[in-house]
């Protein structure tokens, strides 16, 4: 684990657009409990959260359509909230970072490390602006 002074900011990044902060495992049932659409990150101290990852869940919450809800766990910091959102994100390894949409605590989408350090934050943003409009969008009966 790193200082926690260290990672203040990385958390801030995320908390200040309103991304809540799941630092238990009770933290993330609870959030995860609650009907529609959770955006899960997983964040973590790596370059490839800093300068892609973070700034691409930053630009798609610019999106006029977002998750009814967004938490974040921090990977080798909160180590049983990472655990415990992992354990949603059924037959895929861990991966930090990630970026997962679950509907009612169901995992839909996910986004592991792979993909984040292959792409720019424009296009990471860009692609999780199409995911909530897929998976997050209201619909009309």
């Amino acid at each position: 684990m790193y200082p926690e002074i260290m990672v203040i900011p990385m958390r801030e990044e995320l908390t200040r657009v309103g991304i809540k902060e799941a630092r238990t495992a009770a933290d993330v049932d609870a959030a995860l409990a609650a009907p529609g659409t959770t955006m899960v990150v997983v964040n973590s101290i790596c370059g490839c959260a800093a300068g892609k990852m973070r700034p691409g869940v930053r630009l798609a919450l610019q999106n006029a359509v977002v998750p009814d809800q967004s938490i974040t766990v921090f990977a080798g910091q909160d180590r049983e909230a990472t655990d415990r959102a992992r354990s949603y994100f059924e037959g895929h390894p861990p991966s930090s970072p990630a970026i997962a949409i679950l509907r009612d605590g169901k995992l839909i989408y996910l986004m592991q490390r792979a993909i984040i350090e292959t792409n720019t934050a424009q296009a990471i943003g860009q692609e999780l602006a199409r995911a909530f409009n897929e998976y997050c969008a209201k619909t009309t009966a």
